[in-house]
């Protein structure tokens, strides 16, 4: 089973990906949001395949590294699983049912909107609230993934000597850490259109929210990895010594206007590209009044601006921590340096304050 809407204190948000592994634990302070701890390890090679993870001990060591680093005291943790893995449907059940009720329906229904045995599949459900299909009944979320999608992953968790408490999908952890950067949106995008691109190592995130709600997403095959591979073709270096002249520096002259600049073109292309798609998505859709950019591509000096001259919408890096505190064992770890890449770990550890 998922476990959505389940209380649990003291959570850690953990985001595994095809290039990094990254978690954070959260605590309130004074009406406000505390980085108690952070760290970040580099995905081991070939643990990943795309999206689905095939070494959990790799993966488990990489995390148990990243946690001890961290000094993180909780050993419970929130994951998530890809959208592309995940199925979720609205259905319509009776007002009124009891919670063991509401489950017994929803199992017998489950199986006309899975189209996996029921016996390879997990699944989990939430109470949205009335319908305004029928008067007499709500709207309750189902969401299921096949089983060894979410086993892969709490294996990986356990050989770290951690337990996954909840396992969540990634765009809904996307859409609960966009309360972090309200600071950021028009009106703090109530009644309000703010776009998000997420670029992560191999795959981006584009997606658009109304009233803090995602109502629009997609995802394309696009990424980091393609400036670090065309640094590696274009100096003769290896996968870790392009990466590390990435974030560090000291590429030749020439790479600005030969290798960075086309892939901040790239970049907006890829941005332009998403807006029409969802432009055309559906009737009454409205231009985005603000784009925020985020991922480990956010912190490309000046790729806002060019974003925003070349799309014509405001443009801003987008920032989950600005509002946050962090403590002297967070600082350690340059959380902040990581921020724009820290949408998912953070919408796992708001999970902690449900």
């Amino acid at each position: 089973m998922f476990l959505l809407s389940r209380k649990h204190q003291q959570l850690i948000g953990l985001d595994i990906t095809t290039s990094s592994i990254k978690l954070i634990e959260l605590a309130m302070s004074g009406g406000q949001y505390l980085v108690e701890s952070y760290a970040a390890e580099p995905t081991p090679p070939n643990a990943m395949n795309e999206k689905t993870l095939v070494d959990p001990d790799a993966v488990g060591e990489a995390i148990r590294r990243a946690l001890k680093r961290s000094g993180a005291r909780s050993h419970e943790v929130a994951i998530a699983i890809s959208g592309d893995a995940a199925i979720t449907k609205v259905i319509q059940m009776p007002r009124g049912l009891r919670d063991s009720e509401l489950e017994a329906q929803v199992e017998m229904q489950a199986d006309q909107y899975i189209p996996f045995p029921m016996d390879e599949v997990s699944y989990d459900f939430e109470v949205l609230g009335p319908s305004e299909k029928d008067a007499e009944s709500v709207d309750v979320l189902l969401v299921a993934s096949r089983s060894e999608n979410v086993e892969q992953r709490r294996a990986a968790v356990a050989a770290a000597g951690l337990s996954a408490r909840i396992v969540d999908v990634e765009a809904f952890a996307l859409e609960n850490a966009c309360r972090l950067m309200t600071h950021q949106m028009p009106d703090g995008g109530i009644d309000r259109s703010v776009a998000l691109v997420d670029f992560g190592a191999s795959t981006t995130t584009f997606s658009v929210l109304r009233n803090l709600k995602v109502i629009y997403t997609r995802d394309f095959a696009f990424g980091g990895q393609q400036l670090t591979e065309e640094i590696m073709r274009t100096y003769g270096l290896s996968m870790e010594e392009a990466g590390r002249a990435k974030k560090e520096g000291g590429l030749p002259g020439n790479y600005q206007a030969e290798v960075l600049d086309p892939f901040i073109d790239d970049m907006t292309q890829q941005v332009s590209r998403s807006l029409q798609f969802y432009l055309a998505s559906g009737s009454g859709r409205e231009q985005p009044e603000k784009i925020l950019i985020c991922g480990g591509c956010a912190n490309i000096p000046g790729v806002a601006d060019v974003v925003q001259s070349r799309v014509g919408i405001n443009a801003e890096r987008g920032d989950p921590l600005g509002q946050m505190k962090l403590s002297s064992r967070a600082r350690a770890q340059a959380v902040q340096r990581d921020a724009t890449a820290l949408l998912t770990a953070c919408g796992l550890a708001l999970r902690s304050f449900d």
